[in-house]
């Protein structure tokens, strides 16, 4: 028991404070209901080494039953978050609540946390259900419950069958569930993955994405998600904070942070994006002029709260959005242009076209491979009309 009150029972995580209203699991969008209480509350948090600050007062809530995912590249603070959530780090300044409970003294061990790490980790002298049992025969669980849980666990990742292998005699794959089956076996409340699936290749890496999300979801248990791979979160996750620099951009859901990027960071860090800075000629109504010198134009997009008259903005586009074709298009869209195909990528579902316009801007350009083809539609050097939906572009100030 620590100072003010909480106690978390060493071999079953419940806290005394059960006040707290939690989303129950399943809920679609809790972050969207006021009278649901967040699960982990992340507030005001920051953590220096000397003058450097890795975390810089950061602010999150997560949600009971979420899947949950820190994005960011190296050096943007996410494992030295993860670090202060899991207790092996104390904040500089702010503090993390689980459940209800400040976490401020409680040792990694006292916490209703688990993690995993990127290396797995795994005793090659243990089987499977050995490596799995560990904890709880360190914590002096009975042997009758220990087998059944470990049981169970074996079943929820689907390899009942190997208990009585080593790890060497395992894939990659299976490795990684052995690890997972291992962290949630202890059933924790909050389980924390640092790179889960980073050793994988990339089509197991693929696979095993989504039985990662199949395995938390009949488990119940809040994961929280630490990866530097956007497709990875993007295709996990319930949401996603963006970190950089030690903050958050932005936070939301991976169509939130994919289609409605508010930073140029996030824009650029998601995925690819074609963006052209502009300035802003007049503002009327629910309509500004923005003229794009890159473009050789001036389009008219929906007011955003606080740009004005002169105002530099950025105008972004996907490079999905636009349609790339040989003749014009027969189109009233303003966002119309010419240009000469500079360089080409062929993906097998879709192509990739860089576009030279008149200006000489690069344009990136993604069709669908919707039929088959031997031989390339579009080729290097061709005259190209491309054009895009002005409702596609978004709007960038920052």
């Amino acid at each position: 028991m620590n100072d003010s009150g909480n106690v978390y029972k060493q071999h079953e995580t419940i806290a005394v404070n059960t006040e707290a209203k939690s989303a129950p699991i399943g809920h679609g969008r809790p972050w969207m209901d006021p009278t649901i209480e967040p699960f982990i509350r992340v507030e005001g948090v920051s953590k220096h080494f000397g003058d450097f600050a890795a975390v810089d007062r950061v602010d999150l809530d997560i949600y009971q039953g979420e899947l949950f995912s820190i994005l960011g590249g190296s050096g943007s603070g996410k494992t030295t978050l993860l670090r202060v959530l899991a207790g092996f780090e104390e904040p500089s300044t702010g503090r993390v609540v689980i459940d209800g409970v400040d976490m401020a003294g409680i040792p990694p061990h006292r916490r209703p946390v688990n993690m995993m790490f990127q290396s797995y980790a795994l005793f090659p002298h243990m089987t499977v259900a050995k490596n799995i049992a560990y904890g709880l025969k360190r914590d002096g669980m009975r042997k009758a419950v220990i087998s059944e849980r470990v049981a169970d666990v074996l079943d929820l990742v689907q390899m009942s069958d190997f208990g009585p292998r080593k790890p060497a005699q395992l894939s990659g794959g299976q490795r990684q569930r052995v690890a997972l089956a291992r962290a949630i076996v202890k059933r924790p409340k909050v389980l924390l993955l640092d790179e889960p699936l980073g050793a994988l290749d990339k089509k197991l890496r693929e696979s095993t994405q989504f039985e990662l999300a199949n395995i938390q979801y009949k488990s119940g248990i809040t994961f929280i998600v630490v990866t530097h791979d956007q497709e990875e979160a993007m295709t996990l996750s319930t949401r996603i904070a963006v970190m950089d620099q030690g903050r958050f951009p932005q936070v939301g859901t991976p169509t939130e942070i994919y289609e409605y990027p508010e930073t140029r960071f996030t824009a650029d860090f998601i995925g690819t994006i074609n963006s052209f800075e502009g300035s802003v000629e007049s503002v009327s109504g629910s309509e500004m002029s923005v003229s794009l010198p890159a473009l050789d134009m001036t389009l008219q997009v929906p007011v955003k709260n606080g740009i004005s008259n002169g105002d530099t903005v950025c105008l972004a586009v996907r490079p999905e959005k636009i349609w790339i074709s040989t003749s014009p298009p027969e189109t009233a869209d303003t966002a119309v242009l010419t240009g000469t195909v500079e360089d080409q990528g062929y993906f097998g579902n879709l192509s990739l076209y860089r576009v030279r316009l008149e200006t000489g801007e690069i344009i990136q350009v993604s069709a669908q491979n919707r039929e088959r083809q031997s031989e390339r539609m579009i080729d290097w050097d061709a005259t190209v009309h491309i054009h895009w939906d002005i409702a596609s572009m978004v709007l960038l100030k920052e």
